[in-house]
């Protein structure tokens, strides 16, 4: 009975997460928790839910920030305005069990042509998406949209 009961509730759970919702879109903000970056917030570029043939496991290509810009008032000059307003990006390859979705989404237009996993067997190629990633990153910061994703995580 007990052997039964446990091939049904498997057989049930994978029932479940086929049909589960696929949360981790493009756009969606995210929480890196493990690594380098952990603790540091990221935008979903591409999902990868039922992996590929080089990684079997869900994963996604995410552009996140790794230096957050930095608190700016209106006494300061232009150029101090200019120079904390910088954006430090990283591109990355992350598997789901290392990322935490949260509810905010970002709509911010990455170019898809230079943001890809091809990117990661160049080196040249890698500085150009980050470089993507950081211009986009940036425009969207100084609109004064998304606030939340551009302040450091306080945990």
């Amino acid at each position: 009975y007990y052997r039964s009961a446990f091939i049904f509730s498997s057989l049930y759970i994978k029932y479940n997460q086929s049909k589960m919702g696929r949360f981790m879109k493009a756009g969606k903000v995210v929480l890196v928790l493990g690594g380098r970056y952990a603790g540091r917030k990221a935008v979903v570029i591409k999902n990868y839910d039922e992996g590929t043939s080089d990684k079997s496991y869900g994963h996604a290509l995410v552009a996140g920030i790794e230096r957050y810009p930095r608190k700016v008032t209106k006494r300061m000059s232009k150029k101090k305005l200019k120079n904390r307003s910088k954006v430090k990006t990283f591109v990355k390859v992350y598997n789901f069990n290392h990322l935490m979705p949260t509810r905010y989404s970002v709509d911010v237009a990455f170019d898809k042509s230079v943001i890809n996993k091809d990117a990661f067997t160049d080196p040249a190629k890698r500085k150009k998406a980050r470089r993507e990633a950081k211009s986009k990153l940036e425009e969207r910061y100084k609109t004064g949209k998304n606030r939340w994703f551009f302040q450091k995580l306080r945990f």
